[in-house]
């Protein structure tokens, strides 16, 4: 398991900008891949991207065009830049890390609470 630090959440406006940032440490595991879940209240958690370690990206399609997802090996920090921020993007965003086993069995941050809303 690694430990997980959260930044970048917050309130933003519709049409607005939002970065947030996962930096893994303390981890004795291999990461295979980093990203980004997100739960929004009533809902089931859900992908919003992820990145290997070899560049490979998934993201789903209620996002792609306006968010982006980065990575820093060397570092084993990711990067989510969500651009044309919509109300139904509010969530709490969980940073996740796969140790090579999937994400669900990997390590998770506690969250970080995004709210689009005029």
């Amino acid at each position: 398991q690694a430990q997980l630090a959260e930044s970048g959440g917050g309130l933003v406006q519709p049409g607005g900008s939002l970065r947030l940032s996962c930096t893994a440490s303390r981890t004795i595991f291999t990461i295979y891949a980093m990203g980004w879940y997100r739960q929004a209240p009533g809902k089931q958690r859900e992908l919003v991207a992820t990145i290997t370690t070899g560049g490979r990206i998934d993201i789903a399609d209620s996002v792609k065009g306006r968010f982006t997802i980065s990575r820093d090996n060397a570092e084993n920090t990711i990067h989510l830049q969500m651009n044309s921020l919509k109300p139904e993007d509010t969530a709490v965003y969980y940073c996740c890390v796969d140790h090579g086993r999937g994400f669900h069995r990997g390590s998770w941050g506690q969250g970080t609470q995004v709210t689009v809303s005029s």
